[in-house]
């Protein structure tokens, strides 16, 4: 099975109000540039990751198709950056030659040259975090740019021949009306980006919005307005031309993200640097989640895996089973029962029928699937497997 390299870049310009990655503010170059040394240490020194079989170097058993840079603000790297890290990944697995490598980037935080020197080190995809055209929003988020820093870089990127491009936006935002929303979508739709990622708004603890609801400096979303927002989600892209293909995830025929579909379909990736979460097929294991002290564990020759959770058959089943869920083509039931020796409407008969009775899933011949409503309360679904 062909796996996906993802690459964690956690330093912005400033952090956003409502994240919950982990992420440092960039203070200097050489932070970054001692990071990347890391980065490309954990890469190549294959103590500090764990491959299919203990002693296999995955060079030899995964072919890898997608490379994912994300954070943070991977586009914050230099090009030289990115090119040391890239020659780690190409001396140390077998990369393959038409991959999807993508890398997330933030409007202002790149030029033409730049893009240009990305282009040619083989990025192909653009990940654009835009969240909202409101500029009022956006300093509500902290975003650190405005909305036509968002028109102006999607306009670099075009101009550097970049034909897959990826946009970020987030509904249900603090005081955001449906109409408001209408035109998010309405704008982001007119400049026709190959690839939409539309999301509904999560309050984590521990964030400055969390706090700001909680004081009530902020207004708790409202969960009926959102519903409202996801409904006009899925009228305004398919009446553009945008495939649905998982819950949060739009695109042009033929534009899905390959690399993100490798989680929902359970296949492996290997991922680096700090907080990152790997996936070989049968295990889990993530990075210590700190910047400072994931550098500081490789330069001290130590492993920076914090956890590793070797799943069951019954882990594997439930994750395999409502990570299907989350695509618009649904889970199979008859190639579940062959794979994993289960029937999910025997085993599960009384809890899907209350789903169904909910409106929140259907039956598609011999898939199950979920509904719109379903999308919108998803965890409700996902909780019956996990």
């Amino acid at each position: 099975m062909k796996a996906g390299i993802y690459i964690h870049i956690p330093f912005c310009k400033s952090r956003c109000s409502y994240c919950d990655f982990a992420t440092d503010v960039y203070r200097n170059n050489e932070a970054v540039e001692r990071y990347v040394n890391a980065l490309c240490t954990e890469i190549s020194d294959f103590r500090f990751q764990i491959s299919n079989s203990e002693d296999q170097n995955p060079k030899t058993s995964d072919q890898i198709d997608t490379i994912y840079f994300g954070g943070g603000t991977p586009s914050l790297l230099s090009a030289k950056q990115l090119e040391k890290i890239l020659n780690s990944i190409h001396k140390n697995f077998a990369v393959e030659e038409n991959i999807e490598f993508t890398l997330e980037m933030n409007p202002a935080t790149v030029s033409l040259e730049k893009l240009k020197d990305f282009k040619s080190l083989g990025v192909n995809r653009a990940s654009f975090g835009v969240q909202t055209f409101d500029d009022k929003a956006l300093k509500i988020l902290a975003r650190g740019h405005n909305a036509e820093d968002a028109r102006k870089t999607f306009e670099l990127l075009r101009a550097s021949d970049f034909d897959n491009i990826s946009f970020d936006l987030i509904a249900g935002l603090p005081n955001q009306t449906l109409n408001d929303w209408e035109r998010n979508l309405d704008e982001a739709l007119k400049l026709r980006p190959e690839h939409l990622s539309l999301y509904l708004l999560e309050i984590h603890e521990g964030t400055p919005l969390a706090e700001q609801i909680r004081s009530k400096r902020q207004p708790l979303p409202d969960e009926d307005l959102a519903a409202e927002m996801y409904e006009l989600i899925i009228e305004k892209t398919a009446g553009n031309g945008f495939l649905q293909y998982e819950i949060s995830n739009f695109c042009q025929p033929t534009c899905e993200s390959k690399h993100n579909s490798k989680y929902w379909l359970c296949e492996p990736v290997f991922a680096f640097g700090v907080s990152a979460h790997s996936f070989d097929g049968k295990k889990r294991w993530s990075n210590e989640r700190d910047t400072n002290k994931y550098v500081s564990l490789i330069e001290k020759d130590e492993s920076p895996i914090v956890e590793i959770n070797k799943l069951d058959e019954k882990q594997l089943a439930g994750e395999f089973a409502f990570l299907n869920l989350r695509l618009s083509k649904g889970l199979n039931l008859d190639e579940y029962k062959s794979r994993f020796g289960i029937d999910l409407k025997e085993n599960l008969a009384d809890d899907l029928a209350r789903l169904e009775e909910f409106g929140l899933i259907e039956y598609a011949g011999d898939c199950l699937k979920l509904t719109c409503k379903g999308m919108v309360y998803s965890n409700e679904v996902f909780a019956v497997f996990v």
